[in-house]
């Protein structure tokens, strides 16, 4: 069970690469020696998904199992398993981020790598500024946020 918290300020190089932070990539590597997929984001947010391996093949078959025939559904799919790069953290601790990704999410050199428990977010530093600056005062609440005691 992985615990992925934290933010986490990196760079990538012009080639596309980055070096994951030591105390995530010795997690990584205890959790799923190092092999892990990285996929666009179905949300709003243009942002990369970075899951340890054994959490995406939990994940994955959830996605193929939708209703195909459903638009909504068929957008989920070709966003999370068309974009799905599975991949391995270098001798170094580096990822090369494939093109489309980096495009996708408006990757450019300072990154924001953001634990959410099972998974990681990968953030423009821009990207992630901004969204913390929005407010989001304007979407209704969920109940189960109501009963949640901060």
């Amino acid at each position: 069970m992985s615990n992925f918290l934290g933010s986490h300020a990196i760079n990538m190089d012009a080639k596309g690469r980055l070096a994951i932070p030591t105390k995530v990539r010795e997690e990584l590597a205890h959790l799923c020696g190092g092999r892990i997929v990285l996929t666009a984001n179905a949300d709003e947010e243009k942002c990369l998904l970075l899951y340890p391996e054994p959490e995406w093949e939990v994940l994955r078959p959830k996605i193929e199992a939708l209703p195909n025939m459903n638009k909504a559904a068929k957008r989920l799919q070709r966003l999370i398993l068309g974009n799905a790069a599975p991949m391995e953290l270098d001798a170094s601790g580096r990822i090369l981020v494939p093109q489309p990704l980096r495009k996708h999410a408006n990757l450019e050199k300072r990154l924001m790598l953001v634990g959410l428990g099972k998974k990681y977010e990968l953030w423009s530093e821009e990207s992630w500024n901004a969204y913390l600056d929005d407010s989001a005062g304007d979407e209704e609440m969920p109940p189960e946020m109501e009963a949640l005691s901060l």
